[in-house]
């Protein structure tokens, strides 16, 4: 069986780094952009980092900001709209998570018509064009869509949310600037900092773990614990840190798939609106109890990573709790709840049948029964 790597064709790393998308733009011969934003990037001035560079440079473009947090279907095909209408060639979004997932839906359904039913997409769906030409500049350190083929989308009729994986919808161009991060709020900056981490942690114990994601997974692992508090506190080596480390996440776990973590993420998300670096990190030391037993010696390289002192003489049981307690005390350190106020008893069954449903859980080294998900779950309410 052979493994494969998937990345970006170019990536900009680096304070500045946000004027080489010019160069980019010029050398593309692009001659109108699709801008993909949200309202609060646009009305915060976040967006207008990147579009005054463009205006300066004479480069045209269209903004479409209409995303949500978790980008719904809608989102999608307003979008579709919105970029056929303004004769675009090539897309830029800016943003975290959901302008990059709905510019990677977007992107493959103008090059791949066949699909314009967006729930047609999960899943590993059959494209054979690649996507509109895409830059993507991420304005938080955690979900790393700029670098993954991977985009998730709200179900809002049916109350869930799907994984569609493509290669063909990657970013050609990411751009990593921690200046465009430094607006971000505490609150973001810890939810989506303990996203990355998640994503390193599950991709290092998936069942599909090999040699070269488990470099970058480790090392991910190793920046975000070293980061992380910094970053929260808005201090610029922090910024920089995770910019990096979240990038780095991405190379490993789009390469290998994610657990059980990120398929009852989804399902909060889906069924409550919970952030999803948040509901994340709260089940992050829960699934990662869950899995112990399932994943050899591999608790002992991620407490390492995290700092824990004398791993090299403990036992196998005394490892594992320490990764579990180094992973808990970064979760508080950084601000985030333990709790879930939203869950509810009545919710819990389809709450576990989504999460088993979800492209996440194969990924996952154990199997679960529905009881176990539902126990998991509770463990989340007050």
């Amino acid at each position: 069986m052979a493994n494969r790597i998937v990345l970006n064709n170019i990536s900009y790393h680096g304070k500045g780094a946000i004027q080489e998308i010019v160069s980019e733009v010029k050398s593309n011969g692009y001659q109108h952009l699709f801008i993909a934003t949200d309202p609060d990037l646009l009305q915060f001035g976040v967006t207008a980092k990147v579009t005054d560079i463009l205006d300066n440079a004479g480069i045209a473009y269209t903004v479409y900001s209409k995303i949500k947090p978790n980008p719904t279907i809608q989102n999608v095909q307003e979008g579709v709209a919105a970029f056929q209408a303004c004769g675009a060639d090539a897309i830029v979004a800016i943003g975290g998570g959901s302008s990059m997932d709905t510019a990677k839906a977007i992107g493959i359904i103008i090059t791949n018509p066949e699909f314009a039913d967006v729930r047609s997409l999960e899943g590993v769906a059959p494209t054979k064009n690649h996507a509109v030409p895409t830059i993507a500049i991420p304005t938080t350190a955690g979900t790393a869509a700029e670098v993954t083929i991977n985009y998730v989308i709200t179900d809002v009729e049916k109350q869930r949310k799907f994984v569609c994986v493509d290669t063909n919808d990657i970013p050609a161009v990411a751009i990593v600037d921690p200046d465009m991060m430094s607006s971000m709020p505490k609150g973001l900056t810890a939810a989506t900092g303990m996203d990355a981490l998640t994503h390193a942690i599950e991709g290092y114990t998936t069942k599909a773990a090999w040699e070269i994601p488990d470099m970058f997974h480790m090392e991910a692992i190793r920046l975000i614990s070293e980061n992380l508090r910094d970053a929260v506190a808005n201090k610029p080596s922090g910024r920089e840190g995770m910019a990096l480390a979240q990038y780095i996440a991405g190379m490993g776990f789009s390469n290998v798939g994610l657990g059980i973590d990120h398929s009852m993420a989804h399902t909060l998300s889906a069924h409550y609106d919970t952030p999803h670096g948040v509901a994340c990190a709260m089940l992050l030391p829960i699934s990662m109890e869950f899995n112990r037993d399932y994943t050899g010696d591999r608790y002992r390289a991620i407490a390492k990573a995290m700092g824990v002192e004398g791993t090299e003489t403990m036992t196998q049981e005394e490892y594992r709790d320490a990764a579990i307690a180094a992973v808990r005390q970064l979760s508080k350190d950084v601000g985030i709840p333990e709790k879930n106020e939203r869950i509810r008893e009545e919710d819990l069954e389809q709450l576990a049948k989504d999460a088993l449903a979800d492209a996440c859980y194969p990924g996952n080294p154990r199997e679960a029964t529905q009881e176990q998900v539902i126990e998991m779950f509770r463990m989340l309410m007050v």
